[in-house]
C-alpha cells in the first residue's frame, strides 16, 4: 500500500504523542518503538491507545500523571486487544449515529508477556473478528516488568531468572515462539516484523501502512531491554542492527497474504556478532559451549531459508 513519497525528516518533525517525563529506563527499546509508531499518525487524526500491563504502562501513566497525548486505557495483561476491540465497536456505533465527527485510530501496545503468552487468546480473537485496529508487540523477550522471567518469546539458551544458568542448566531450553508467522496465519490484511536501525525508515513505513490499512494489523517490534539483556544503554542500536544483519530478526511484511522480504544482508553475519553484545548469552562463550552457539546458528539458518522461500527470494 503506497502513501506517497516518504520523507524521514518530515516524519521526525511531527509533534511527540508520547512525551518526555516517563520513567522508562535509559537505553530501553520500547519507548523508541512507541514514538516511531505514533509518528505515523496524521497530525489531524486522534488515537485511542490501549496498553497491557507492562513496563511501558507502569512507567508512562502513574496517576495522576501521564506521558500520553492521546486517550489512554490501561488494561490487564490478558485483555488489551479485547478492550480495543470493544472501544472500536463503540466508536463505529457513535459514528453511525452522527455523534462523532473526528477520525480516531485504535492502537494497542503490549510486551511479549502480554502478547505471546497471557494476552494471546484476546489478540487472536480481535484479529479473527476483523477489528479495525493495530496491535503492536514490543518484544523484549522476557517478563521484564516482574523480574526478568522467561516467556515463550525468550530465545534458546538465554539466561533469565526462571531459566537461570547453573551446573545443570544452559539457560532456556525451548525455542522462541514465532508469533509473527502465527499472526500471518490469521489471514489479516497486514502483518509486519521490524525494529529500529540508524534511519528508522522501516518501522515508520510499516507503522503507517498498519494504521491506515482497513481492518486488523499486527506489528512485532524487537525492543531490547538493558536490564534483562544486560547491555550498556548506548548499545541499543548496535544490538538491533546485529539482530537484522545476522538474520536473527529479519525484516519482512505480509500484505494481503503476500510475503515480502524488506531487507537481505549483503553478507549475513554469524550469530556470535549478535549474542556477544548481550550479557544474557555470556555463558555461551565459555570453552565447551561451542555446540550451543552452533545449535542457535542452525536454527537461525533454517528459519531464514524458510522465510526466503515464503517471500520467493532466490
Amino acid at each position: 500500500m503506497a502513501f506517497g513519497q516518504y520523507n524521514l525528516k518530515d516524519e521526525a518533525s511531527k509533534p511527540e504523542r508520547l512525551t518526555a517525563g516517563h520513567r522508562m529506563c535509559a537505553g530501553c527499546g520500547s519507548t523508541i518503538g512507541v514514538r516511531a509508531i505514533l509518528r505515523a499518525l496524521n497530525p489531524e487524526d486522534r488515537a485511542v491507545i490501549t496498553s497491557a500491563t507492562s513496563c511501558l504502562e507502569v512507567s508512562s501513566c502513574n496517576y495522576p500523571y501521564t506521558s500520553w497525548e492521546d486517550s489512554f486505557i490501561h488494561t490487564a495483561f490478558e485483555n488489551a486487544a479485547a478492550t480495543t476491540s470493544g472501544v472500536a465497536a463503540a466508536y463505529d456505533a457513535l459514528k453511525k449515529k452522527g455523534k462523532l465527527d473526528e477520525t480516531y485510530k485504535f492502537i494497542t501496545f503490549g510486551g511479549d508477556g502480554g502478547t505471546y503468552d497471557i494476552g494471546f487468546q484476546s489478540l487472536s480473537g480481535a484479529m479473527e473478528r476483523g477489528t479495525d485496529m493495530v496491535y503492536v508487540c514490543y518484544d523484549n523477550e522476557a517478563y521484564m516488568n516482574t523480574g526478568i522471567q522467561r516467556s515463550s518469546s525468550t530465545p534458546l539458551y538465554a539466561d533469565t531468572t526462571t531459566s537461570a544458568i547453573g551446573t545443570h542448566s544452559d539457560g532456556k531450553v525451548q525455542n522462541k515462539k514465532d508469533l509473527t508467522k502465527i499472526m500471518a496465519a490469521h489471514h489479516i490484511p497486514y502483518v509486519a516484523q521490524t525494529t529500529y536501525l540508524s534511519n528508522f525508515k522501516d518501522i515508520h513505513q510499516k507503522a503507517r501502512t498498519a494504521i491506515y490499512t482497513e481492518g486488523p494489523a499486527f506489528i512485532n517490534v524487537l525492543a531490547p531491554c538493558p536490564r534483562g539483556w544486560r547491555y550498556k544503554e548506548d548499545a541499543l542500536m548496535d544490538i538491533t542492527k546485529a539482530a537484522v544483519e545476522t538474520c536473527v530478526w529479519p525484516l519482512f511484511e505480509v500484505v494481503e497474504g503476500e510475503w515480502i522480504l524488506n531487507y537481505e544482508p549483503k553478507k549475513k553475519l554469524p550469530v556470535e556478532e549478535y549474542l556477544k553484545l548481550q550479557g544474557r548469552f555470556k555463558h555461551l562463550f565459555k570453552p565447551g559451549n561451542e555446540h550451543l552457539i552452533a545449535q542457535i546458528q542452525d536454527g537461525v539458518d533454517a528459519r531464514w531459508e524458510e522465510l526466503k522461500q515464503l517471500c520467493q527470494v532466490v
